[in-house]
């Protein structure tokens, strides 16, 4: 690696269980990081809570972690807050999906420029085994003893019904492959989903690295990701799931580009000056 490239990686014990599909994406999200050429210090990692939501830990940049389910209201008010900021929400399929459901959904119509990568083991790892939003039918866990009864979300085609203008999914047994599309989604100009299969070893004995390398496949190389309709059909195949970047496009405008805030000056609002007379006449008018 150059010199003048900033390694990413943090050196500190990792608290993932030996096996677990997380080492793998953060080989390919360091790799990612590296390759994209972004500033240490323009970065800022935003995670909730679960074994995926620790990843931000595990990496030399800043960070927000806060509660379950909450990352993507924090990422977007970060970057409102400093467009000039790169940021990357990192969580699982629970806290991203299930706690985090309606924060996803608003998100994906706001469309603010933050790349979401979700690690889908589709169980929830931290809390022991139950199930997750991303669950097979029939799944039996520590607490759906009978098999899970629920139709299982399939977030990347909710988020291409939502015209989200990145969205891939990507598998963590393929390092390099997964590397390239969270490159891209991190450069992608608006919000950007890479739904990231990976094994869980201590509670999914299902839906293993094996089984992930079974029942997927990668999208042809002359696929035409732009077609919006091709790619919501593709998104609703499974088994085999495809794997590779479903849908890009740039049409929307990033949320962050429609605040009166920034109309006039794109600079952070922190370096900006205050005209404190100005305000409180501001604030009188309202009264």
């Amino acid at each position: 690696m150059p010199d003048n490239v900033f390694d990413f990686a943090e050196k500190r014990d990792i608290a993932w269980c030996p096996g677990c599909g997380d080492y793998s994406i953060r080989r390919s999200l360091l790799a990612a990081l590296r390759e994209s050429g972004i500033e240490r210090e323009k970065l800022v990692m935003v995670s909730g809570i679960g074994q995926a939501a620790k990843m931000p830990q595990y990496v030399n940049a800043s960070f927000f972690n806060g509660l379950h389910g909450r990352a993507l209201p924090a990422a977007t008010a970060i970057k409102a807050v400093d467009p000039s900021l790169k940021v990357i929400a990192e969580g699982g399929d629970g806290d991203m999906y299930g706690e985090g459901g309606n924060h996803f959904l608003h998100a994906a119509r706001r469309n603010p420029n933050i790349a979401l990568f979700v690690h889908d083991n589709m169980v929830y790892g931290l809390t022991k085994g139950q199930a997750a939003p991303t669950s097979r039918m029939g799944m039996e866990t520590p607490v759906q003893v009978f098999g899970v009864a629920s139709e299982p979300l399939n977030p990347v085609a909710l988020a291409i019904a939502l015209n989200v203008g990145f969205v891939a999914r990507a598998f963590s047994g393929d390092i390099e492959g997964t590397a390239k599309i969270m490159k891209r989604a991190i450069l992608h100009e608006g919000f950007a989903l890479v739904d990231i299969f990976q094994p869980c070893v201590s509670f999914n004995k299902v839906n293993s690295l094996q089984w992930f390398k079974e029942n997927t496949y990668s999208l042809e190389p002359e696929y035409e990701a732009s077609d919006r309709a091709k790619a919501f059909a593709r998104a609703l195949e499974e088994f085999p799931f495809p794997l590779g970047v479903l849908y890009e496009s740039d049409e929307r405008r990033p949320f962050e580009e429609a605040l009166p805030a920034y109309r006039a000056d794109r600079s952070p609002l922190r370096e900006r000056k205050r005209d404190m007379a100005a305000v409180r006449a501001a604030v009188l008018m309202k009264r």
